[in-house]
């Protein structure tokens, strides 16, 4: 009986174990679950060091304020809309969406609109010439963990959101983002109103 007993318990751990394991791989949905049904949702925080400080021209007041110690914080951003977009150096997807990344960008630096991008999995010194071949001006931090993706519900890469002025995220793209919809979520994050979220073009899983 005891022996029986001692089995049931082994058992009973040994689900509970992947039932928390499988819930602990599993994708945080928060963000999409809101934006489906049409709310914004509080951006999750972060705080990382930044990789580079970009050429953010007329944002340079307030990105600098923030980026003052070498580390930013979104809620030290709070006020200025934001285009945060995941990416890595050997994401082949990635390479492909510079060019309308910064394109994008020039427009709407213009209209008041920060454009940062997050490196994750990456080997710093990758990702900084990533960005000086690619001619990428904008400002970027890097995560050598896992833990803002997994907080912001990333599960490859690249991947966009749209932030508001009042820190909350109004619009996310899943995959590679084109003209237009940099377009429509810029519109979205600067009229603080939900977008949703769209799928997009190529996009390479998280290693």
């Amino acid at each position: 009986m005891i022996v029986r007993s001692v089995g049931l318990l082994a058992a009973g751990s040994f689900v509970a174990l992947l039932i928390y394991g499988v819930l602990a791989q599993a994708p945080n949905r928060t963000i999409d679950d809101a934006l489906l049904s049409g709310r914004a949702v509080h951006a999750p925080a972060f705080d990382l060091r930044v990789l580079e400080r970009g050429l953010p021209r007329g944002l340079a007041r307030r990105w600098d304020a923030a980026a003052r110690d070498g580390r930013v914080t979104l809620r030290e951003l709070r006020g200025t809309p934001v285009v945060l977009n995941f990416w890595a150096s050997w994401c082949v997807p990635c390479q492909e969406e510079a060019p309308v990344l910064e394109r994008g960008w020039r427009r709407a630096r213009e209209r008041g609109v920060l454009y940062l991008g997050l490196n994750m999995q990456d080997a710093q010194e990758d990702a900084v010439d990533f960005l000086r071949r690619l001619e990428l001006d904008f400002p970027n931090v890097r995560d050598p963990s896992n833990d803002a993706a997994r907080a912001w519900g990333v599960t490859g890469i690249p991947e966009t959101f749209f932030i508001g002025r009042d820190g909350m995220v109004v619009g996310h793209v899943i995959g590679t983002v084109t003209d237009q919809q940099l377009e429509e979520g810029v519109a979205a994050a600067l009229a603080g109103r939900p977008r949703g979220t769209q799928q997009g073009g190529r996009q390479l899983e998280t290693r």
